[in-house]
Parts: structure tokens; sequence; C-alpha cells
């Protein structure tokens, strides 16, 4: 018995022990197991390695700055008041230009609207946040007779208004490389019915679908089978985003894969409002010129000239009806088209019951008016230049193309547009004159600054003809010879009261041949007239009313070159000035930008302004960056010696190589000076009112002869474009200082004029250097058989 049991013990261990046979497709099986296991689980890491690395993209984008918003750059303010000519300042080009409507239906008026009536505007203004004052949105009434505003009346109230500050244009922006324009806007200034247009035309489920939505993909598939092409798409508002924020325009099933993925990340990490808000200023809405508008905000403005905020549910429906394809459906172009798409946006929001019928209804009646087009003409392209170039280290190109900055300028549009207008037409008309081998001549070139000579405001700069074929700026980089424009800073040298002047204006100088010696010449240096003639001994006045060469040396000699040139320099010349005898000649080569400078500071008194192209620096949020306070004037030159020489610039203007102005119709108070360098190389005109301070440069690049003298080429220029500006009859006055003195003088010897004296005339002088002798009475009885050039002499010689 115990023997049967050990046995069957061993049997049953032996058992055991023996491996049970198995077939090869078992082993194959579990191999492959293993293997598809090993597959899989890379497979696993390798997806959710690129989900992660997709939700790392979009958390990088989503929570860093997501769009690029160019800065915007602004003019100055128009301001208006009851006297102003208000077809001067184009009041009705700043209505269609700011995009205001108008509404013709008598009705109240919206902000942005107006209506014309026999002398009288009304227009509704929109609130605007200036940094130097801003302005609450109001109803105004203006009253218009004989071409002015002779009242300008709050339309609620009835009370009179002294002064309206009326909003900056929009002049341009700083794009960058994608050229992208969009105003950032919160998802709570947009008003329901343009987000219910759009959710009705792109995206009727966006607020139930998690990304993608599957009924969708499968109607537009069915849809796109049975008409036998791409007939429907099926992309969410969401998809569409991403399109657009992280992925190229390829067709691909690897990119169509990698947006649904996209689409569902970013669904699970933010809100539906926040991508509601991201798609809102990113979709594509249509160009402006060769920009790209992106956004809700900048169509609002591009297509109604209004803040989304203040889109009617019609201009709302317009909006999301072009998202389709903004190109072929643009209102512009297109405003059938667009307005049949408007109203299939309107039937769909009516079906899915967003709006009722009688909102439905009135939209669909409601008449397309659309903004004026506003296009960059480029007129103000050198001056966006020289802005940049103030501004700040720490705006460079990068921040103004990305940071949506709100840049207040000093220009002003009316003005810039007069500058480019003129000087276009002038360099035609100088070109028209050409004749011969010279028409096969390269383009004449011109540049026109113009500057407020109180605070430095530049209020229109044209650097050069044509900014496409060239963006040197003239006005700020071209160093040329200034000629004759130079001369009234030697006059101010010897006019200053420090130790005593050197001359009055009473006093006389020689006009006749003179020789310099030169250190590096053994030759002397022979100084001549324009007309290479010789007067004799001409009043201070005369030297620089004619721009005789031969006085000026002379008088630059007695002053000392040195002091001439400190001089300059204290008047705002900035450009190094050799310290030779011919520099009293405008030999130096100078900026137009320093001699606009210069003669401002001669218009302002004597005190010098900083030139200056922006008022304030603003965030996006709103935050002033870079204000740029009025820096004032500092003191240059004794006022009263300022004046002398303004008054000296008048009688350029009034009698001399400047008298064309008078001739083309001007009057009031006008002062300035030519200048035409040897050979005809560079013309020169620089003038001045009260208020507005101007100089024209035109020649050539490469120095050539330009063929005729300034008075026939800069002026006129100068004076189409004062007189396009402020008008053929110029108001104000130059201010006169204390310390000044007018005296009756013979202007034959420059002696006080007594009653006895034939003839007289008053000048100015500084108090206590006028003349102390009187006119020789006993020696001008008449004698007709005497020459008048002797005559005049011998009364000098009694004079002096």
């Amino acid at each position: 018995m115990a023997r049967r049991k050990a046995a069957s013990r061993k049997r049953a261990t032996s058992a055991r022990r023996k491996p049970t046979p198995r077939s090869g497709g078992q082993w194959l099986l579990r191999g492959l197991g293993g293997v598809g296991a090993a597959i899989g689980f890379a497979l696993g890491l390798a997806l959710a390695s690129w989900i992660l690395e997709i939700d790392r993209v979009v958390e990088l984008r989503f929570e860093g700055r997501r769009f690029s918003v160019p800065s915007r750059v602004y003019s100055a303010p128009l301001i208006v008041y009851p006297g102003t000519d208000w077809q001067r300042v184009d009041l009705s080009g700043w209505l269609l230009r700011l995009g205001y409507r108008e509404q013709p239906d008598g009705g109240s008026l919206q902000p942005g609207g107006y209506e014309w009536h026999p002398g009288r505007l009304r227009v509704h203004l929109r609130a605007f946040d200036h940094p130097l004052r801003p302005e609450p949105a109001r109803e105004l009434t203006f009253r218009l007779a004989g071409g002015l505003i002779k009242e300008i009346e709050e339309a609620r109230t009835g009370a009179s208004v002294e002064v309206v500050v009326l909003e900056p244009e929009p002049i341009s922006a700083f794009l960058g490389e994608n050229r992208e324009q969009r105003e950032l806007i919160k998802i709570e200034a947009v008003p329901p019915h343009l987000v219910g247009a759009i959710y009705a035309v792109e995206d009727k489920r966006f607020e139930d679908h998690y990304g993608i939505d599957l009924r969708r993909v499968v109607g537009a598939l069915l849809a796109n089978i049975k008409a036998g092409h791409v007939e429907q798409g099926a992309s969410t508002l969401t998809q569409q985003l991403v399109k657009n924020f992280f992925l190229t325009p390829e067709r691909t099933l690897r990119r169509k894969l990698r947006e649904a993925v996209m689409a569902l990340v970013v669904e699970a990490r933010y809100s539906k409002k926040e991508i509601l808000e991201a798609y809102l200023n990113e979709i594509y809405l249509g160009q402006r010129g060769s920009t790209q508008v992106h956004g809700v905000g900048e169509a609002a403005r591009l297509y109604f000239g209004k803040s989304v905020a203040a889109l009617s549910l019609a201009e709302s429906a317009l909006i999301a009806a072009i998202i389709q394809s903004p190109n072929r459906i643009s209102p512009h172009r297109q405003s059938e088209r667009a307005i049949k798409r408007r109203n299939l946006v309107l039937d769909l929001m009516l079906e899915q019951n967003r709006i009722d019928s009688a909102a439905h209804e009135s939209a669909r009646r409601e008449t397309l008016r659309l903004a004026a087009v506003s296009r960059d003409t480029g007129e103000a392209r050198y001056f966006l230049d020289a802005l940049s170039q103030q501004l700040p280290d720490v705006y460079d190109a990068e921040v103004l193309s990305s940071q949506g900055l709100r840049i207040y300028s000093t220009l002003d549009p009316r003005v810039q547009r007069s500058a480019a207008r003129a000087l276009k037409a002038g360099l035609e008309r100088i070109e028209s004159q050409w004749s011969g081998s010279r028409k096969d001549a390269p383009p004449l070139q011109g540049c026109l600054l113009a500057m407020r000579p109180q605070t430095g405001e530049i209020l229109a700069l044209v650097g050069g003809r044509d900014y496409g074929a060239s963006q040197w700026n003239r006005c700020v980089h071209a160093r040329r010879q200034v000629g004759s424009v130079f001369k009234p800073f030697v006059y101010v040298a010897a006019l200053e009261p420090g130790g005593g002047p050197v001359v009055t204006l009473a006093d006389f100088l020689d006009d006749a041949p003179l020789e310099i010696e030169r250190s590096d010449n053994p030759e002397p240096w022979r100084p001549e007239n324009y007309d290479h003639k010789f007067r004799g001994p001409v009043s201070v006045r005369e030297a620089l009313e004619r721009s005789l060469n031969v006085p000026a040396v002379r008088l630059g000699q007695r002053v000392g070159i040195a002091r001439v040139a400190s001089v300059a320099h204290a008047l705002g010349i900035t450009s190094p000035l050799p310290l030779v005898p011919s520099l009293a000649l405008g030999t130096a080569e100078v900026a137009p930008l320093e001699i606009a400078r210069a003669y401002a500071t001669l218009a302002n008194g004597g005190r010098r302004p900083t030139p200056r192209m922006f008022v304030d620096v603003v965030e996006a949020g709103g935050m002033a960056k870079e204000n740029r306070p009025l820096q004032g004037s500092v003191p240059a030159i004794d006022p009263a010696a300022a004046y002398l020489a303004v008054s000296l610039l008048e009688g350029v203007v009034d009698r001399g190589t400047a008298a064309r102005v008078r001739a083309q119709g001007m009057r009031g108070p006008i002062a300035g000076k030519t200048g035409t360098t040897d050979d005809e190389f560079d013309l020169w005109f620089v003038g001045f009112t009260p208020e507005l301070v101007a100089v024209v440069w035109v020649g050539f690049d490469d120095p050539a002869p330009v063929g005729l003298p300034s008075s026939r080429g800069a002026l006129p220029i100068w004076t189409d474009f004062i007189s396009d500006v402020l008008g053929q009859n110029v108001r104000g006055r130059f201010p006169r200082p204390a310390g000044l003195e007018q005296i009756a003088i013979d202007p034959e010897s420059g002696a006080r004029a007594l009653a006895g004296c034939p003839r007289s005339r008053t000048e100015w002088f500084l108090e206590g250097t006028g003349p102390t002798t009187t006119c020789p009475v006993e020696a001008v009885a008449e004698d007709d058989g005497q020459p008048g050039f002797f005559r005049r002499t011998f009364r000098r010689l009694l004079g002096r």
C-alpha cells in the first residue's frame, strides 16, 4: 500500500515536470501581441508628446501677446472757432476723412452723423481722448456766413461755444512685414447682434461644441459628395481661429488633423468668451490699399467709419457676411453682392430666432452707407520717417509695428497736403521751362518744411518729390550750400547790442571791389555780386534787400567770422560752419530743418524753439508712455536785434529780391529771404508770417545747375503754399519788444530827418543808437543839372 502511494506520488511529480506541448501558432500570436503592445505604447507616447507640443504652442501664443498691433499716428487736432474760414480749414473734407456720415432725414443725429442746411451745419461729434484735451461726444450747430463760422452752439441747450477741438485724423500706422492693421477690442464692446450674425452664418453651434462640430462635418461631407465638388465647409470658429493663429494655408490631411487637435486643445484650455474675443480680433476682413484689415474693430472703421460698439444690426450683418470672402464680397467694389449676402445673414438670424421679424425687415431695408475710402497717399511718409527718428530709442521698428501705441503728432493734414501739392506743381513748372538737352536731365528734386515759430511744431514736411522713388529726406538730412539765406545771420551779428552794435539800419556799407588774402591760395579772393556790378555806398537795408554779396562780406569782416558763426549756432544752426570769409555768403552746407529753426527764432522774437513732431505716446491700455510737453523756447539773441532783422526781411519781400511774393498778390506781414548758390545749383526761399515759417529748397541730388534763380524757382512754390494755407491776406503782426525806437531819417544820408528834408522815411533803432546828425538842409536845394549819383554821394559824405 505504502509502495503504491509512493509510486503514485512519483508519477504525479513526473507529470508536473513534463512540459505541455504547444503549437507554433500560439507562439506567433504571443509575439505579435507583445510587438503590438510595444508599438501601441510608442504610438501613445508619440501622440501624447505631439499633443503636449501642440498644447505648449497654444499656451505660449494665448498667454503671450496674441496680436501684432501696429502703432497708429494721429495728426494734430483741428481747432475751429467763430471767425474760422471753414472752407479753408476744409471742414467738409475733415468730416469725410474721419468717417462722419451725412444723415439727410433731419432726425436725431447719432455720434458721427451730420447734416447740412443753408447757412448751418449740424454735427454730432464723437468723443475722443486726446492727451492734451479730451473731448466728450456732443451735438453742435455751426452757423455759417460769408465763408466763415459765425457762431457755434450746443444743439441741445443753445449755449455758445467759443472753441471746438475736433478729433485728430489717423495719418498712418507703423506696419510690420505682414502689413496687418487691427484695432483691438474687448468682447464687452461688441454688440450682441454682431456676435449673433457671425454665429448665424459661420458657426451656429459655437456655444455647444468642443472645437469640432461633428454634425456639421457629416452634413458638409454628404453635401459635397452630392454636389461632386467642395461646396460647404465645416470649420468652426475655433478651427478658423487656429488656422489663422498657428497654421499655414496649405491644404493637406496632416494640416487638417493638426487643426482639429489644436481646436480641441484651445477649447479645453480657454473659455468660449476668450476664444470668441480672439477670433473677433484676428479674422481677416479686407484690404485698405496694400494693408490687410484684421478684426471687427478695424473693419468697422474701414467700412462705416465708426467704432464697433456703434454698429447697427444691418452693418453687423454686413461684416459677418464678408468673412467668407472679404475681397470677392467687398462692399466698396461689389456693393450689390455684399447687400445680397448681408440679407442672407439677416434671414439666417431670423430663422435661428436671433432677431425678430420687425428688426429683420428694418435691417433689410437699411441703405448701405459706407465711409469714404481712406487711402495712404504717401504725402506724409517723409514726416513719418522723421517722426520715427525723433521718438526715443526704446521705440524701435519691432515695438512700433506690434504694440499698438497711439502717437499724437504735430502734423496738420491740411498744411501737409498743401505742401505736397505746391512742391509737386512747382517742380513740374520749372521743368516745363527747360528745353533741348535739359529735358534729359534727372528729375528735379525739392523739399518743403513748415514750422510754428512759437513752439517748433512741425506742421508739414515733404522731404522729396516722390517717396516711392526716393526715401531720402532732404528736409532733414540733405546738407546743401545755403547761399544768401545765410546773410541775415551776418546782419543779426552786426545789430546785436552786446558790446555796442557794429551798425544800425541807417548806416551805409561800401559796395566796391574787395580783395581778401587767403592762406591756402596765392590769389586773393574777390567776391562779386550776382549781377557782377558795384553800386558804391548802400544802406544796410538796401544791401540786404538786394542781397548784395560784397557789403555782406565787408560786414562779416567787421563783425568777425567767428562771431557770425556763433550767432548762427545760437539761432539754431547745428551743422559745422567753416570760419572763412565766404561764410558770409552762405558757403556752409546746412539742412533745411536747421534753416527753418533759425528763421523761426527770428520770427519768435529771438527765442529759439525746439523742433518737435509729436506731443504724446499712449500705450494700447491708455497710459501715457512718452509725454513731450511744450518745451518752450530759449533765449538765443537779443529780442530787439531779432525785430530789426525781421524788419529788414520784410523789406526783402516788399522791395527786394523776394518782391515776387507781393507781385503774386500776397498782403500782410511777411518776411523772407531768397538764396541762390553759385551756378544756380541750389535754390532756396525761406519766409515767415507771425504764425508760420516755411523753407523751400530746389535742386538736384547730384549738384547741377537748375537754370534759374531762386526768385523764379523756390519762391513761387513758397508763395503757392502759403496762399493756400493762410490765404492772400495774412493776418497778425510781428511782436515788437521793448528797447526800440522809430526815427525819421533822410534815406540819402542816414541822418535824422528834419522838417525841411525833401525826403524821409522812418527806421527802427535800438534805443540810444539813432543818428545824432541831421540831414544837411542847406545842401538839398533843387539842382536838376546835378546827376543823382553825385548828389546822393555828396549828401552821404555830409551826413557822416
